[in-house]
């Protein structure tokens, strides 16, 4: 007689449970941040590369200003701006301090015509670690264009006469310059989400250019002004970046208590400038975060 063999029931479940959690990680990582951050400063590079006449215009018209200038002014009697400077030397640190803040100024720019052509829709709707990534990209890209634009600065003051600060001289103007872009890239990036289009932004940059720089140290000291503008252009963050690299191309031994300017209500020295400006920026910072959490 035959018998029929059943083999036992298998232990193990071939059915997946769909019931169960699927393990999500929430926590973005910094890595991932990182590599989404880089890639969006490349985009911005790469626009650049394919419009290269931006760049150039960005530095050819520092450049310009300082001929100019240098060459308007370059009969005035020696000594007429203190310490026997010349007007070419004393407008060097100006004009690095103005090309930064209206660089700086136009960081917004791309973030709104990105939110007029439905790109930004596009990275907000992507599955990003963190669409801060998108301000920290842009942050990045004018910082880099900002050094850029100061080494062809200094670089040219220099064959025009105006002199070199030291090593040590360099990396603070580099640390002002960055001190000074962080906080006006944050407020144009804050306006290009506040503002409805375009033309609102453009007019706001022209608004605020030319005035900030005549309220400010960049072609003038400020014993050469009246009361009234004298406490105006202390007021002006702009000051506070363009006086301290003047002081660095006249004197090589300076330090955090070295005396750089001397405001209506008292004498301002380097270590001071720097705590402004870095102010200005965590202020600016604090600021605009509310406004990115919402409409990011």
């Amino acid at each position: 007689m035959s018998e029929t063999f059943t083999p036992p029931k298998s232990d193990l479940n071939w059915q997946p449970d769909l019931t169960a959690p699927i393990p999500v990680n929430d926590t973005p990582g910094v890595s991932e941040f990182i590599q989404e951050t880089l890639a969006l400063t490349k985009r911005l590079f790469i626009q650049l590369q394919r419009r290269p006449s931006t760049l150039m215009a960005g530095i050819i018209q520092p450049l310009m200003w300082l001929i100019l200038f240098g060459a308007l002014f370059q009969n005035a009697p020696q000594g007429i701006f203190g310490e026997s400077l010349s007007y070419g030397k004393f407008l060097g640190a100006g004009v690095i301090v103005f090309t930064a803040f209206a660089g700086a100024l136009n960081a917004g720019l791309p973030i709104m015509f990105d939110r007029e052509f439905g790109f930004l829709n596009r990275l907000l709707v992507a599955p990003l670690v963190s669409r801060f990534s998108i301000v920290a990209a842009s942050a990045i890209y004018i910082i880099a264009l900002s050094l850029l634009q100061t080494v062809a600065i200094v670089t040219a003051s220099a064959f025009l006469g105006a002199g070199l600060p030291n090593l040590a001289g360099l990396a603070m103007i580099a640390l002002i310059v960055f001190l000074l872009v962080v906080g006006v890239t944050a407020l144009s990036l804050g306006l290009a989400f506040a503002l409805p289009g375009h033309i609102e932004l453009i007019a706001v940059i022209f608004v605020t250019n030319l005035p900030l720089l005549f309220a400010s140290t960049a072609l003038a000291p400020l014993s050469f002004m009246p009361k009234w503008l004298q406490v105006v252009a202390s007021l002006n963050p702009l000051s506070y970046a363009i006086e301290p690299i003047r002081y660095l191309y006249l004197h090589n031994d300076w330090s955090f208590g070295s005396l750089v300017m001397q405001a209506p209500w008292g004498s301002i020295t380097f270590g001071q400038s720097l705590l402004v400006l870095l102010g200005f920026s965590t202020v600016v910072l604090l600021a605009i975060s509310p406004l990115l959490s919402r409409r990011l």
